[in-house]
C-alpha cells in the first residue's frame, strides 16, 4: 500500500475517473433523437450507440484490470484517458451513425480505464478499512452525476447540436486527464506487482471457481441488475399501466436515486467501525425483505405503494452492495486487485445488461415482468451473501 500525502484531497479526482461511464452514457440520453434525425438513422439503432457502449466497457474493464497489476496503473489509465478524449473529439465530427457506433465503442474501453482503475488506485493508497468508505463517497458523487447528467445534457441541446455534448465530453476528460497526470502518481509498485501476465488472466478463474470471490462477484451483479431491469422497464410500467405523467415519473425516479445516495452516505459513516461485511450483511436482508415486498404488491393484483416501497428498497441497496463487494474482493485478492475490481464492475454492466434485456423481452404491459425480475435479483443476493461467509480458496495468497 502506498500511502499518499493526505489522499483524502483527491476523492473528488477519484469521483471524476470513475464516472466517465455513467456520465458518457447519461448524458447523452436526451441527444438521442437529435443524433437519428441528423444523422438520419432509426431511433432503435441509434440507441445501439448506448449497447455498444456498455459492450466496449466491459472489456476495456477484462482487459485493463489485469494489464494494471503486471504494469502498474499510471500509465494504462493515463493511456486510456488519451484514447477516450481523441475518440471523443471523433464523436464529435462523425458524420454517419455507423461511424458513431464505432467510435463510441472505443471511447467505451478508454473510459473503462478510468473508471475500473480508479477503483484499484484507492485499494493502492488507501489502509483497508477505509477502502469501502471512501468508495461509497466515489459512489455517492457518481450518483450525483447521474442525476444531473440528462439535465446537463437537456441544457447543452438546447444552447447547440448533439455534438456539444461529446465536445462537453473532451474537455471534461482533458482536465480530469490532466489533473490525473499532474496529482496521481504510480500507486501499484514493482514489488506488489502479479508475477506474469498469464497469472493476472488467470485470476479471473481463480475468482469464478472460489466460492468466496463468486460471492461477492454476483450478490454486486444481482443487486445492480435488479436496478437496471427497473431502470429499463419502469417508463411503461408507471406511465403507460397506471397512467403517471413524465413529471410524476421523474419523481419516483428521483426518490429511488436519492435512496442509493443514502445508504451510500450511511455505509461511508458506519462501515469503519462496523466493517464491509456487517453491511453487506444488512444490504442482503434490505434486498431479501425488498423482493418479498415486489412478491406482495404482484400478489395483491400489482399494488401500487407496495411496488414503490419495493422498489426503493432493491435500488437502495446498490449504495450498499457496490462499495463493500469491491472492496471486500480486492482485499481478498491484493495482487491482482485491479483483475478483481475489472472482474466485479464487467460482472454489473454484463449480467445487468443481460436480465434488463429479459425483463425488457418479458414485458407484457403490466408490471408483473419488472416485479419478478427486480424480487428474484433481490431475493438472490442473500444465498451468493452466504458464500461470501465461505473460507476463501489458498490460490489467492499467491496471485
Amino acid at each position: 500500500m502506498l500511502m499518499l500525502t493526505n489522499p483524502q484531497r483527491l476523492l473528488v479526482l477519484f469521483a471524476a475517473l470513475q464516472a466517465f461511464a455513467s456520465l458518457s452514457v447519461d448524458i447523452s440520453l436526451p441527444a438521442l433523437p437529435a443524433i437519428a434525425q441528423d444523422l438520419a438513422a432509426s431511433e432503435g439503432v441509434t440507441q445501439g450507440t448506448i449497447s455498444i457502449f456498455s459492450l466496449g466497457m466491459c472489456l476495456g474493464m477484462l482487459v485493463f484490470g489485469p494489464l494494471s497489476d503486471k504494469y502498474g496503473r499510471r500509465r494504462l489509465m493515463l493511456a486510456g484517458i488519451v484514447l477516450y478524449i481523441i475518440v471523443t473529439i471523433g464523436c464529435v465530427f462523425a458524420q454517419s451513425v455507423d461511424s458513431l457506433i464505432v467510435l463510441r465503442f472505443l471511447q467505451a474501453v478508454g473510459g473503462a480505464a478510468a473508471a475500473v482503475l480508479s477503483r484499484a488506485i484507492v485499494r493502492d493508497v488507501f489502509a483497508p478499512p477505509e477502502v469501502p468508505r471512501v468508495l461509497s463517497l466515489m459512489q455517492l458523487v457518481s450518483m450525483l452525476a447521474v442525476m444531473i447528467a440528462p439535465l446537463l445534457g437537456s441544457y447543452i441541446l438546447s444552447l447547440g447540436s448533439w455534438r456539444w455534448i461529446f465536445g462537453f465530453l473532451a474537455v471534461f476528460s482533458v482536465v480530469t486527464g490532466m489533473l490525473a497526470y499532474w496529482k496521481i502518481p504510480e500507486t501499484h509498485q514493482q514489488e506488489n506487482r502479479a508475477d506474469s501476465l498469464r497469472a493476472t488472466f488467470l485470476s479471473y478463474w481463480h475468482i469464478y471457481t472460489d466460492p468466496k470471490g463468486l460471492g461477492y462477484v454476483l450478490m454486486m451483479a444481482l443487486c445492480f441488475s435488479g436496478m437496471f431491469a427497473y431502470i429499463t422497464v419502469s417508463p411503461f410500467v408507471f406511465i403507460e399501466f397506471y397512467g403517471l405523467t413524465t413529471v410524476q415519473f421523474s419523481l419516483i425516479f428521483g426518490v429511488n436515486s436519492f435512496g442509493i445516495m443514502l445508504l451510500s452516505m450511511l455505509n461511508a459513516r458506519l462501515v469503519r467501525a462496523c466493517g464491509a461485511q456487517t453491511m453487506l450483511r444488512l444490504g442482503s436482508f434490505i434486498c431479501l425483505l425488498s423482493g418479498l415486498v415486489l412478491l406482495a404488491s404482484a400478489l395483491l393484483d400489482n399494488h401500487f405503494w407496495l411496488l414503490l416501497l419495493g422498489l426503493f428498497g432493491a435500488v437502495s441497496c446498490v449504495g450498499l452492495m457496490g462499495a463493500n463487494a469491491t472492496a471486500s474482493l480486492m482485499q481478498l485478492y491484493p495482487r491482482t486487485a485491479g483483475a478483481a475490481a475489472g472482474l466485479a464492475v464487467a460482472s454489473q454492466f454484463g449480467i445487468g445488461a443481460l436480465i434488463a434485456m429479459g425483463a425488457s423481452a418479458m414485458y407484457d404491459g403490466t408490471p408483473l415482468a419488472m416485479i419478478l425480475v427486480v424480487a428474484l435479483c433481490g431475493l438472490a443476493v442473500p444465498l451468493f451473501y452466504q458464500l461470501t461467509r465461505l473460507p476463501g480458496q489458498a490460490a489467492h495468497k499467491t496471485l
